[in-house]
C-alpha cells in the first residue's frame, strides 16, 4: 500500500537563553490550532540553507536577538506518520537584543520566561506546541548543573 508523504526541507528550533536564565518565547496566531500559541522561535529552512543558518535567521527575524554561542541539541521528526520534516533543536546563548524583522504575515509577541513560569505554562496547558514542549523539556533534561 502506497501512502502519501508530505515532503519538507526541514526546520530549525531555537531555545534562546538570556544571561539571567530566562527563555525567550514568541506568541503568534496559528490557523491550524485556531488560536495564538506560545512557542520557541523556529522556522523552515530556505533552499540551500543549513539548519544552523536557518536558526540564526529565524531568531533574528522573530525576536531581533542574535546569539554568540550556538549548540545543536537534537534532531527529531515532529510527525513521521505522514511528514518527512526533520526539526533541529539549537541552544542559543550569549544573546543580545536587536531589531526584529518578522515576515509580512507574522504578528509576533515576544516575552522572556523563567523556568518556573514556563514549567507552570506547560502544566496548565498554556504551552501546547509540540516543538516547544520537546525543546524546553529536552534542554532542561540535559542541562548540566551550573549550565542554566
Amino acid at each position: 500500500m502506497v501512502r502519501d508523504v508530505i515532503h519538507h526541507r526541514g526546520s530549525a528550533v531555537i531555545v534562546p537563553v538570556l544571561e539571567d536564565g530566562q527563555v525567550v518565547l514568541v506568541r503568534q496566531f496559528r490557523l491550524a490550532a485556531g488560536r495564538a500559541l506560545w512557542e520557541l522561535p523556529a522556522g523552515s529552512l530556505d533552499r540551500g540553507e543549513t539548519a544552523l543558518e536557518a536558526a540564526r535567521r529565524e531568531l533574528a527575524e522573530e525576536t531581533g536577538y542574535r546569539a554568540a554561542s550556538w549548540r545543536k541539541l537534537i534532531e527529531f521528526f515532529p510527525s513521521p506518520g505522514f511528514l518527512d520534516e526533520r526539526m533541529t533543536l539549537f541552544l542559543a546563548r550569549k544573546v543580545r537584543p536587536g531589531e526584529a524583522s518578522p515576515e509580512g504575515d507574522e504578528r509576533i509577541e515576544m516575552r522572556a520566561f523563567g523556568t518556573e513560569q514556563w514549567q507552570a505554562m506547560i502544566r496548565s496547558g498554556r504551552i501546547r506546541d509540540g516543538k516547544t514542549l520537546v525543546g524546553l523539556l529536552y534542554w532542561k533534561w540535559r542541562t548540566l548543573p551550573g549550565e542554566e
